[in-house]
């Protein structure tokens, strides 16, 4: 029987890291399905799904465990009861960086009952002025109860206290 697992993974980054990583998952019977990872700061950070055989679960974290400087935390995956009609939208923020944004936006969010179900962003230099901008990429599950035309409206309010601007466009 296969078990599905979340885990996550941190520490210091360095070369073969993610292979270390999937050596054992597959070393183990398991099937990678999914992940995120990505360097911050000279760290890497990652969360990941595998489906194990459920005998082999005990041996598999162990085995990550003993990965030198590496924090690994695994969880039997849960999965969400189904919901009818998922309805996924995009959203794109950019501004000028400053403390606050990404509280701003999410506080707005969450105040809908609209579920982040990934979330990207970074600070780049503005090509002709080479002042510091915020960007983030944001795909959202809206609830039944919310659409577009009440999304858009709390976002520009928002967006209007914040100085940024934002583009909301329906996700595949």
């Amino acid at each position: 029987m296969q078990t599905p697992l979340v885990m996550t993974v941190i520490g210091p980054d360095r070369t073969g890291l993610v292979e270390s990583i999937a050596r054992l998952v597959a070393e183990h019977g398991g099937n990678w399905l999914e992940s995120r990872m990505c360097r911050l700061g000279g760290e890497f950070a990652g969360i990941l799904r595998v489906h194990i055989p459920a005998a082999n679960r005990a041996a598999l974290e162990i085995a990550l465990n003993r990965l030198e400087n590496l924090t690994v935390v695994v969880r039997t995956e849960n999965p969400t009861v189904a919901r009818d009609k998922q309805h996924f939208v995009l959203l794109e923020v950019i501004g000028q960086d400053r403390p606050g944004i990404v509280r701003e936006i999410t506080a707005t969010l969450a105040g809908l009952d609209v579920n982040v179900e990934d979330f990207g962003s970074e600070c780049v230099s503005a090509p002709m002025s080479g002042e510091l901008l915020f960007q983030a990429r944001v795909k959202l599950l809206l609830p039944s109860s919310v659409s577009l035309d009440t999304l858009r409206p709390a976002l520009e309010r928002a967006a209007s206290e914040i100085g940024v601007e934002f583009t909301l466009t329906e996700a595949k």
